[in-house]
């Protein structure tokens, strides 16, 4: 992802995407660059319309976030902790007096 990230700084700062620059902009960020991964990004951006994707990509739908509870569900939910709490303690207490009923 780097490598992108990278083509996308020096696109959107007017300056070539070449393998030169590119790696410049990698060694700036601390990432060791492969020259390999360098060729074959820019082979296959050769032909992209960088702006045209951009555009593509801010109109595409994005999902909205799910609303936050009101503070009156979180009010029930903390009763409902609270009372599956309460019917714990009296099973561990029911179990415990079952068991010293065994010992006498």
């Amino acid at each position: 992802m780097e490598y992108i990230y990278g083509a996308l700084l020096l696109h959107t700062a007017g300056k070539e995407i070449d393998e030169e620059n590119l790696k410049k902009v990698l060694e700036g960020a601390g990432v060791t660059a492969d020259e390999a991964r360098l060729k074959s990004l820019l082979e296959s951006m050769k032909n992209v319309n960088i702006d045209e994707v951009l555009k593509n990509a801010a109109a595409a739908p994005v999902a909205a976030a799910a609303p936050a509870p009101a503070a009156s569900e979180k009010k029930e939910e903390k009763k409902e902790e609270k009372k599956k709490e309460e019917k714990k303690e009296e099973a561990e207490s029911d179990a415990m007096a079952g068991l010293s009923s065994l010992f006498g």
